[in-house]
């Protein structure tokens, strides 16, 4: 049995954000790591900003995202 849990070292005990299904007084064994979740700053706008250009993509795929999601012949007419 594996689970990932996230916990708060209180500066005593490991506290899990969530209930726990263990059995009470049996032996675990665990490993830490660190968990670094992205703290974006700023607003939903500089969250975007921030991932622009982050996608590899054709460069008609806004214009022809029907083509591309369901298949759909492209538009010429959006095309040169």
């Amino acid at each position: 049995m594996d689970k990932m849990v996230t916990v708060v070292f209180d500066g005593n005990v490991l506290r899990p954000d969530a209930p726990l299904d263990l059995t009470p007084n049996t032996r675990y064994v665990i490993t830490i790591q660190e968990f670094k979740s992205p703290s974006p700053s700023g607003d939903a706008w500089d969250v975007l900003e921030a991932m622009v250009g982050t996608v590899e993509a054709p460069e008609d795929w806004s214009s022809e995202h029907d083509h591309y999601l369901y298949g759909t012949p492209k538009d010429n007419l959006n095309n040169p």
